[in-house]
């Protein structure tokens, strides 16, 4: 039996059910640990936001606290100390020629300044600024409108450190987006809907039966995934807004492995109905459905390229498990795609369509690789020994997977270089089955 809980709620209550998510992951334990860093790290200044009403001290210190967490979790940055300034720095700090020469001469090679005040109709106002100090630059910033909420100030600091990363890095950010994951409350499995960082968890299924092989939709407003709740697997599409759920594939046997097509308009899914597991791609109304492969092997686990062109998935037609594509109108032949080692499997493209990420067995141990799909080099980004589940960041620069640890079940993220690792981790429950998803 499973029940829903994300439902349309009143703005107050939604409020408060945010803020007990927010209490109830930090009452469990959760800590993001890095190790690594970039091959360059920028080093930045951020200075403290001025809280132009004391009493909005604590939101300007989270906002602070946000940012610099981003920044440093990226790997990409050296953030420097900043101590009292006076007069404090903010967005209304005359910018000019000393202010560059002296954040120069700190070894700053940008400098953040901002502020966090109250409007006329008491919504929060947040203002930054980004100096490029290095070439005595003025790279701009936002003005943003909120609600005067800690959550909605988390949410401002994810949009800053979004803007401050892709000034500076030329790639787009990923803080503002979602994960999704299983998590284990006793004897239920719980899906969780969480901020990047892992804060604002919320639960949006709960069942006493497992839920697997999460899938966001391109839009981020669904969720696709496996649940087996009637006592069988079947596909399910939740609209995470109203949680109305609608069934994708409950077809006669085994009913598992959704991917979304880049349009949103398609799922590919994994159907035993007419024997051994093949590819089928169905409407997510469950509408449409029509058979992508035909062949006497196993087929499972796809994920369509960037354009939509293919349909990678892993395959045992060669004799041991190998990550396959095939058109996804159906025609041709399967092409392989990996040929190192005797176990290649989950792959899944990133949203730009250049890379592949899938588990491989080296050395005894489940690691997760990264293949560029232009040059067919492939890089390890995990240590293993039970890795699993891979997913892309929006930004296609960062993949998400599950690990098992010793007898414990976490998330761990590393960048496609495979330079800097994190893993996030809750003391009291594993989390499994990652998804990493774009705002709707």
């Amino acid at each position: 039996m499973a029940s829903l809980l994300l439902r349309p709620l009143r703005p107050l209550l939604l409020l408060f059910l945010f803020i007990c998510a927010a209490s109830a992951a930090h009452a469990q334990g959760l800590r993001i640990d890095i190790t690594g860093v970039g091959e360059k790290q920028i080093p930045i200044a951020v200075s403290p936001f001025v809280a132009k009403d004391p009493s909005d001290r604590l939101l300007a210190e989270t906002l602070l606290d946000v940012v610099m967490a981003d920044l440093r979790r990226t790997g990409a940055f050296s953030l420097l100390p900043v101590g009292p300034q006076n007069p404090p720095l903010s967005d209304a700090t005359t910018v000019n020629t000393t202010l560059f020469a002296q954040w120069r001469a700190q070894a700053a090679d940008a400098l953040v300044m901002g502020s966090i005040s109250r409007s006329p109709d008491n919504q929060m106002e947040v203002r930054f600024r980004l100096l490029d100090t290095l070439r005595s630059e003025d790279l701009g910033g936002l003005a943003l409108s909120s609600p005067l909420t800690m959550l909605d100030v988390r949410r401002s600091g994810h949009r800053i450190a979004d803007y401050i990363y892709e000034r500076l890095t030329g790639e787009p950010g990923f803080f503002s987006t979602r994960l999704a994951y299983v998590r284990r409350e006793g004897a239920n499995h719980v899906l969780t809907i969480a901020d990047s960082d892992g804060e604002n968890a919320q639960p949006a299924l709960r069942s006493s039966q497992p839920i697997i092989s999460l899938a966001w939709s391109p839009n981020g407003q669904h969720l696709a995934y496996v649940s087996f709740e009637t006592g069988k697997p079947v596909v399910y599409v939740h609209e995470l807004a109203t949680g109305k759920r609608t069934v994708a594939a409950n077809q006669r046997g085994s009913n598992s492995a959704p991917a979304w097509s880049p349009d949103g308009k398609t799922l590919a899914v994994v159907l035993t109905k007419d024997g051994v597991s093949q590819i089928y791609t169905v409407n997510p109304d469950g509408s449409n459905l029509r058979r992508l492969t035909r062949s006497s092997a196993i087929n499972t686990e796809p994920s369509f390229s960037g354009d939509g062109e293919f349909v990678y998935f892993t395959s045992d037609q060669g004799g041991s498990p190998q990550v396959y594509r095939v058109r996804s109108d159906g025609s041709g032949s399967p092409e392989r795609i990996t040929f190192t080692g005797g176990f290649n499997a989950r792959p899944v493209v990133s949203p730009d369509g250049r890379q592949l990420a899938f588990v491989a067995r080296r050395d005894g141990n489940f690691v997760v690789c990264i293949m560029n799909l232009e040059t067919r080099q492939e890089v390890v980004v995990s240590n293993g020994p039970k890795d699993d589940s891979p997913s892309f960041a929006p930004n296609s620069r960062w993949v998400i997977f599950s690990s098992r640890v010793g007898n414990r079940d976490l998330l761990s993220a590393a960048s496609i270089d495979g330079r800097v690792r994190s893993r996030i981790s809750l003391d009291a429950a594993g989390i499994r089955n990652p998804a990493w998803g774009k705002l709707p």
